[in-house]
């Protein structure tokens, strides 16, 4: 299969229009590999027996030492205790996938057998007071020991990302992730996957504030240090079962069904994506699990990368449940 390179690109509509999509590399296309099996090779010897009525013969092949290389996945989940977060943990413990989570909360509330078999540890953002003296010191915005964290990791996911004031949405979504990035790259991690946001066709007095502006920075940051190997995941909204101090909310009542029902109209639909904010009603849901499984395939072929739209997410995680 050819390879796909994913630079960032700055694309935008003429002045006249109402949409602004700049810097949105909207048109960057993720790259699948058939399999990577190719890590994971065996040789093998063979003992053949025959009886007859009165014959009885042993056949022995020529003895072959057993060789194996299989590299054990190992992966750091920034965010790791919340919603998308923890999801990515649980499906990493059941593909046989080390995870550490690395959050401001440290171990969640979750129950379940998976949860003991997740390392989970603390970090935390600075003040917004420190930010403003220290803004151009990256690594002031987040407080972490990569020492502990970071060594041996054959990836790293970040899930950072929030709402708030102008500032904090920039330092949330963009900084946080820039620290990020830059770490990974530093100790030598070979892939780092950014779950991010669809690129909605808003206007451009939404798509200039710090929630979007600072994921296209955190977007430009992983495909510029990674651009063979960087994964960005653009999801609209996720449903599942999410949980907010202590009490559930089954986002997945309201995702579900209009995931389906997107999908049964959607040729009726399709006319009107070109509308302004028409991505806010008919961009298709995806489910958390759907997110978590996209970024195992990531994780486990080495030959992904790439920016994944809603419906290229659905397919990578396909590949993972087959």
């Amino acid at each position: 299969m050819s390879s796909l390179s994913c630079p960032a690109a700055a694309i935008s509509t003429p002045p006249s229009s109402p949409i602004c999509r700049a810097l949105f590399p909207s048109r960057l296309h993720p790259h699948f590999s058939g399999s990577s099996n190719r890590r994971r090779l065996c040789k093998y010897g063979v003992r053949c027996s025959y009886a007859g009525a009165s014959i009885r013969e042993d056949i022995d092949s020529v003895p072959i030492d057993v060789s194996a290389d299989v590299r054990t996945e190992r992966v750091v989940v920034l965010g790791g205790s919340g919603f998308v977060g923890s999801a990515i943990c649980k499906a990493a413990v059941a593909n046989g996938i080390e995870a550490i989570s690395l959050s401001r909360s440290g171990r969640p509330s979750y129950t379940g057998s998976w949860v003991d078999q997740v390392t989970w540890m603390t970090g935390m953002f600075s003040s917004l007071s420190t930010l403003n003296r220290t803004y151009n010191t990256l690594r002031d915005v987040f407080y972490a020991n990569w020492d502990e964290v970071l060594p041996g990791a054959t990836a790293v996911v970040s899930t950072l990302g929030g709402f708030g004031s102008e500032e904090q949405m920039q330092r949330i979504n963009g900084e946080a992730n820039v620290v990020a990035v830059s770490a990974a790259k530093e100790y030598g991690i070979p892939k780092f996957i950014l779950i991010s946001v669809h690129d909605y066709n808003l206007p451009s007095f939404l798509l200039s504030s710090g929630y979007f502006t600072g994921k296209r920075k955190a977007e430009s940051e992983v495909l510029s240090k990674y651009p063979s190997s960087g994964v960005v995941l653009r999801p609209g909204f996720i449903y599942g079962k999410r949980k907010v101090d202590g009490f559930e909310i089954p986002l997945d009542l309201i995702g579900e069904p209009l995931e389906r029902f997107l999908r049964a109209t959607e040729n009726f639909t399709k006319p009107l994506s070109n509308l302004p904010a028409s991505d806010l009603l008919l961009a298709p849901p995806v489910s958390v699990d759907d997110v978590a499984l996209a970024v195992i395939n990531a994780i486990k072929d080495d030959d992904v990368f790439g920016v994944f739209t809603i419906e290229q997410i659905k397919e990578a995680a396909a590949n993972v449940r087959v």
